[in-house]
C-alpha cells in the first residue's frame, strides 16, 4: 500500500517502482504483469459491429491500463511500469480464434476466457501469499476495470442494459460476473 505512518516504502533500500517485484518469482510476476492484457482481449467483442467499434474496445483497454498509474497502490504502478517496459515482442498468452471446430466458431475463445479465469484465481493466491491486503485488493479492482471501460466501450449505449442498468448477459454473457468473481471480488 502507499501510505505509510512514517511515509517511508516497506521495502527499505529499493526505488519504489521496482520494490512489489521483490516478493514475487518470474512467473508470479510475469502472471501479474500479463493478466491486464489477457483480460483486455477476452473483453474485447468477438465479432464488433464495425472497425471502429473494435478500435475503441481496445483504446478503452489500454486507456484502463494505464489508469494504473495514478492508483493508490505500490504494485499496481509498478505493474503498469513493468507493463510498458516489456518489449513489443512479448506474447499475452492469447491466441486468435480460429474459427469452426470441435465446439463451433467461439470454442477457443471459450477455452481462453476458462484458462484466464483461472489466471485470476492463480493471481488471487499469489496476492494473498504475498501482497499487502490493501495492494492485493487495488490490483483486482484494476483490473476489473479494464474489462469494464472495454464493455462499456462495447456496449455504450443503453439500449444493451436491462431495465434495472444490470448487463444483458446474451449481450455480455455474464463475463463480467465471472471475472469478478475469479478475481475474488463477489
Amino acid at each position: 500500500m502507499s501510505h505509510y505512518a512514517s511515509g517511508e516504502s516497506p521495502y527499505s533500500g529499493r526505488p519504489a517502482g521496482r520494490a512489489p517485484t521483490v516478493a514475487y518469482s518470474t512467473d508470479e510476476w510475469k502472471l501479474l504483469i500479463r493478466l491486464p492484457g489477457r483480460v483486455l482481449v477476452a473483453a474485447t467483442s468477438p465479432e464488433p459491429a464495425s472497425p471502429r467499434h473494435a478500435v475503441l474496445e481496445g483504446l478503452a483497454g489500454l486507456e484502463g491500463i494505464a489508469a494504473g498509474r495514478a492508483f493508490d497502490s505500490d504494485l499496481v504502478r509498478a505493474v503498469v511500469v513493468a507493463i510498458y517496459a516489456e518489449p513489443d515482442n512479448t506474447p499475452l498468452d492469447v491466441q486468435p480464434d480460429n474459427g469452426p471446430f470441435d465446439g463451433g466458431p467461439h470454442a477457443g475463445r471459450r477455452d481462453r476466457l476458462a484458462g484466464l479465469l483461472l489466471s485470476c484465481q492463480a493471481a488471487v493466491e499469489v496476492l494473498a501469499d504475498r501482497a499487502d491486503p490493501a495492494d492485493s485488493a487495488a490490483y483486482r479492482q484494476w483490473v476489473q476495470s479494464v474489462a469494464a471501460r472495454v464493455r462499456r466501450a462495447a456496449h455504450p449505449v443503453d439500449a444493451h442494459l436491462g431495465t434495472s442498468g444490470e448487463w444483458v448477459p446474451g449481450i455480455d454473457g455474464g463475463f463480467l460476473g465471472r471475472l469478478g468473481t475469479a478475481l475474488g471480488l463477489r
